[in-house]
């Protein structure tokens, strides 16, 4: 049987950026993807645009600019988007980006640095033996199989493998471990933008309304709406679905099915009562529904509310984040947002990434550990991304030097990211 050096588990953008970060330091990985392709949530549940990845400052003169705070492998990412032409930074704190050129751009990244790739393929379970994750059991056309590694890396969102090798977790927020509403997007076409321009200030009133008169089932207390890359076409992030538990099969799906209810609900609302809609056509919905949160994997260090609200710098740091904390209220309407320094930033350290009673296994991406208002700042896909290019150039030493990735130094992780034009 043909054994890896490190198999990701989860094709998303962190999984993307540890694959390519290890494999650029001589690794032989693979990825193994439970899709047709890759990018996660940006590709399958179409969440877009990519929030807030720059530092607003100003120069001597008072002038502002912008400074990219989320660099290394998502700022190569952005770069190729950008020479695509496939992105729309007219809102620098909301970029809107081309699906299908990411998707490319990602399996270009994993090809020139020699990533193995495995599609439509399932994690069903791992062989753990005194912490040490021997190999994992996936599911595809070819039927079970086991797929053998040095390391391994849980990328999958919900902290999957983690679980499946037994790591201890926790799920939403601690009172009743809800989590925060999953979201089907959406895309409407033909929409008379210049009309629309007039129309929007009128949106959130005529919905308020409508969901007073009980024409409105979504808990959400707005809609959202952002500019898509591509003319007359507008992107929705704005069905709420509540009280679901996103690692539940059966509940997944009556998400799933709440949430295209919604679309349909929102649709028609939009269409009988402005002008701007009048000929729109619902375009299409997100393959997957959206999930915000679910399990989060005890690391040796958890990830806290205080720690971004005083933007804390580890000296183990793998990442930086300048979202804001951003909840959704699990339970029913109103989001919690508290705001940051816009010249500021917080950090995310390796401990995050090491589960607790796991020897070569780590987490990367929105299941690192971390509590649930945490949570809802570095969950968006720059952030993930880099915590993802992080945890690769961690295996990467580890296996250089035969020793276990918590027994990396901070000193040559960050020496290898300088290397790469990464920040943390």
């Amino acid at each position: 049987m043909k054994k890896y050096d490190l198999i990701v588990a989860g094709g998303g953008l962190s999984g993307v950026a540890a694959a390519v970060a290890a494999a650029r330091e001589g690794l032989h990985v693979l990825i193994v993807e439970k899709n047709s392709n890759l990018g996660g949530a940006a590709s399958n549940c179409l969440i877009n645009p990519f929030m807030k990845y720059s530092l607003q400052k100003k120069d001597a003169r008072g002038e502002v600019f912008y400074e990219q705070l989320n660099c290394g492998l998502f700022k190569e990412i952005v770069d190729r988007l950008r020479r695509a032409g496939a992105l729309n930074e007219s809102n620098m704190f909301n970029v809107a980006f081309n699906i299908e050129y990411m998707k490319m751009i990602l399996e270009d990244l994993c090809e020139e640095n020699g990533v193995d790739l495995l599609y439509q393929t399932t994690v069903t379970g791992a062989d753990v033996r005194d912490g040490v994750v021997r190999s994992v059991r996936v599911f595809n056309k070819n039927g079970f199989s086991d797929l053998f590694a040095e390391y391994f890396l849980d990328c999958t969102g919900d902290g999957d493998l983690s679980v499946m090798a037994g790591a201890p977790f926790r799920l939403g927020r601690d009172e009743d471990h809800l989590c925060q509403p999953m979201t089907l997007c959406f895309w409407v076409s033909n929409v008379d933008m210049e009309q629309f321009a007039k129309d929007r200030p009128l949106i959130n009133g005529k919905y308020k309304e409508w969901q007073e008169q009980g024409k409105i089932k979504n808990p959400r207390e707005n809609v959202l709406i952002f500019r898509h890359v591509a003319p007359g076409i507008l992107h929705f992030n704005t069905t709420r679905v509540i009280n679901r538990n996103p690692v539940d099969a059966f509940d997944l799906t009556m998400a799933q099915r709440e949430a295209r209810k919604q679309v349909f609900e929102m649709f028609g609302f939009l269409q009988q009562s402005f002008e701007s809609f009048k000929d729109a056509v619902l375009l299409m919905s997100a393959p997957e529904i959206g999930v915000r949160e679910s399990r989060m994997i005890d690391g040796e260090y958890t990830f806290c509310l205080d720690d971004i609200l005083n933007y804390r710098k580890f000296e183990d740091s793998v990442a930086c984040g300048c979202y804001e904390v951003d909840i959704h209220n699990p339970s029913g309407t109103g989001t919690h947002l508290i705001y940051l320094k816009k010249d500021n930033y917080y950090t995310i350290p390796l401990r995050c990434l090491l589960p607790r009673g796991m020897k070569n296994l780590m987490v990367a991406g929105r299941c690192i550990s971390s509590t649930h208002e945490a949570q809802s700042a570095y969950r968006i896909l720059p952030i993930v991304c880099n915590i993802g290019e992080g945890a690769g150039c961690a295996v990467a030493i580890a296996h250089k030097e035969n020793i276990l990735p918590r027994e990396v130094g901070a000193d040559k992780l960050h020496a290898m990211l300088d290397r790469y034009g990464a920040r943390y």
